[in-house]
């Protein structure tokens, strides 16, 4: 919808692919779809839920076993966005390398955008 022809809307690192990959195989579903929603401190947060099908408008990335699916009213914030996953001694999880966010909470839960993306 966003995109640019040849160029995926995302990219995945090998870690994030291997990850959805894996809950993709045991959670039994067809991809993980990824979108935005307003709240946090900063403004929107990034969601993240499991699917079993594509719905028509998603753009979809397809990156080594691992299914993923933006939805339709977060392809414009998420366009460039790295998507890794990360391990440490106190957490693990996604982390979104996202080129279009101005500002993050101390958290790190919630973000804000360029505002050319958000004005309506």
């Amino acid at each position: 919808m966003f995109g640019i022809p040849g160029k995926q809307a995302v990219t995945i690192t090998p870690k994030a692919s291997a990850q959805i990959a894996k809950l993709m195989a045991s959670a039994g579903h067809a991809g993980l779809r990824i979108g935005i929603k307003k709240g946090g401190c900063a403004g929107m947060e990034y969601t993240m839920e499991y699917v079993d099908q594509a719905d028509p408008n998603d753009e979809v990335v397809q990156q080594d076993g691992a299914c993923v699916m933006i939805a339709p009213m977060a392809q414009m914030f998420l366009f460039g966005t790295e998507i890794d996953y990360e391990t440490t001694l106190l957490e693990s999880g996604f982390k979104f390398n996202n080129p279009n966010v101005t500002e993050a909470c101390g958290c790190g839960e919630s973000i804000k955008f360029d505002e050319s993306l958000t004005a309506k």
